[in-house]
């Protein structure tokens, strides 16, 4: 049975998915302005996965008969001075949130909740995922420099990303 501080807990990290994914759709609004309508794509589904990530934890609250419970959601950045500032605040974000998630995992070690452990080590592989694609993204955009065709090329490459249902919202 999962303890009410892990509970809490979980439900703080909806509100920071949801959050996180408003952060993303912000980026996704602000390169669309900018011209860049695949790097844009790259970032609305940012967005979906974010809220998806929300959506995992509402079932796992659901699945442990407690209630969730929805915060407002705090203000977000609204634009950024280039693509590559909006991957660096991107991998910046990630590796927030990946200290949230290895909270979780602490205080479900601490209770010796075995079964959120498990649930949680799905979010442990994502974060780590997470991080390696804004690290590429960085890493790229910093090769391309001001080139103006590398950028070009790149938006194409990233329009071509689609939104996959996470496994643990696939049902069978």
């Amino acid at each position: 049975m999962i303890s009410k501080k892990l509970a809490k807990a979980i439900n703080d990290q909806i509100n920071a998915e949801m959050w996180s994914a408003y952060l993303y759709l912000s980026m996704a609004q602000d390169i669309y302005a900018k011209g860049f309508k695949g790097i844009a794509n790259w970032f609305k589904v940012q967005f979906q996965e974010e809220q998806a990530h929300a959506e995992i934890m509402i079932n796992y609250l659901h699945s442990q008969n407690e209630k969730v419970i929805l915060a407002p959601i705090a203000k977000v950045q609204t634009s950024w001075k280039t693509v590559l500032a909006a991957f660096e605040d991107t991998l910046k974000h990630e590796k927030k949130v990946t200290a949230l998630i290895n909270n979780l995992c602490d205080i479900a070690d601490e209770d010796h909740d075995r079964a959120a452990g498990n649930f949680l080590a799905w979010f442990i592989d994502e974060q780590v995922e997470e991080e390696e694609n804004a690290l590429d993204l960085i890493t790229q955009c910093k090769m391309i420099g001001d080139n103006l065709n590398g950028m070009i090329m790149l938006d194409k490459e990233l329009a071509t990303r689609v939104f996959n249902t996470p496994s643990p919202l696939v049902k069978e």
